[in-house]
């Protein structure tokens, strides 16, 4: 028998407060996806937080690289490659 789920078991969401929740949220912050109390605590975790500062400025610069990748160069096996692991590790 399956046991039921219980709000015990639902993933906690990340804490933006803490370093690891900047990690979890990064993505979310950079698309402006978080709601207005979350984007809140994550802003003042990084004033606070050296390392998460630098972390949120080495993934903006990732992005900035990426984005000038020209993707009809990509092979699509490649392409399709990257596609895949992104979306597993976002869970989709």
């Amino acid at each position: 028998m399956t046991p039921i789920a219980t709000p015990s078991d639902a993933p906690m969401a990340p804490d933006p407060d803490a370093c690891s929740g900047v990690v979890a949220l990064v993505t979310e912050y950079l698309e402006g996806a978080l709601d207005a109390d979350t984007q809140a605590r994550f802003e003042a975790h990084i004033a606070d937080c050296d390392g998460c500062d630098i972390y949120l400025e080495q993934m903006r610069a990732t992005i900035a690289a990426a984005g000038r990748v020209d993707v009809e160069r990509v092979a699509p096996a490649t392409l399709e490659r990257l596609v895949a692991a992104y979306r597993s590790a976002r869970g989709r």
